[in-house]
């Protein structure tokens, strides 16, 4: 038996069998989550039974969102004073459910304790937490990419890789056609 094109069909058999698998509809999970971008901004939270405080650090200012730990509904205006560090500040209202402290400079890296004092109403409370921040060593990792080099060696290996698979193809197929042809 003669079969000269056995490596074209063990390529394609191989294709058939790797492909995808595609799912029918209402089978597939819809678009893929985006990615996350960027590093986050370092935060921290501090609770109570009364109060949930969550602060964001960008740069200097602090963004505070306050809520009521029972229901989560936002606490407007409340009276705020943060300690970080040792240092006192006064948080200011900010748009609709925010308040705002502005540092007189950017924390260093390495973890704050911070303490709130929350007054709302006749409410009064005490919150801690810690501010996490990291140095950005591990940044310019982060933005790695790929260069057309890198791809470009993919392809040429994977075009070796089926020649290779052809010419060792022929070989064998030449082997058996001359076994056969000593046969006959």
């Amino acid at each position: 038996m003669n079969f000269p094109n056995l490596p074209v069909a063990l390529c394609a058999a191989a294709i058939l069998v790797a492909s995808p698998a595609w799912a029918g509809p209402g089978h597939d999970h819809g678009d893929a989550a985006p990615a996350a971008v960027g590093q986050a901004l370092p935060r921290f939270s501090a609770v109570s039974e009364t109060f949930e405080l969550v602060g964001v650090l960008s740069g200097k200012q602090i963004t505070l969102y306050l809520d009521r730990f029972a229901d989560n509904s936002p606490v407007r205006g409340a009276q705020i004073e943060l300690e970080i560090g040792g240092a006192k500040f006064k948080a200011e209202k900010q748009g609709v459910d925010e308040y705002e402290v502005v540092l007189p400079e950017a924390p260093k890296p390495g973890v704050l304790p911070v303490t709130a004092t929350v007054t709302a109403g006749n409410e009064a409370d005490l919150l801690a937490g810690e501010l996490d921040i990291h140095e950005e060593a591990h940044a310019d990792e982060a933005a790695h990419t790929h260069s057309w080099t890198e791809y470009a060696g993919w392809v040429v290996a994977g075009i070796a890789a089926l020649a290779l698979l052809g010419w060792g193809g022929r070989r064998v197929m030449n082997a058996r056609s001359v076994r056969a042809g000593a046969a006959a």
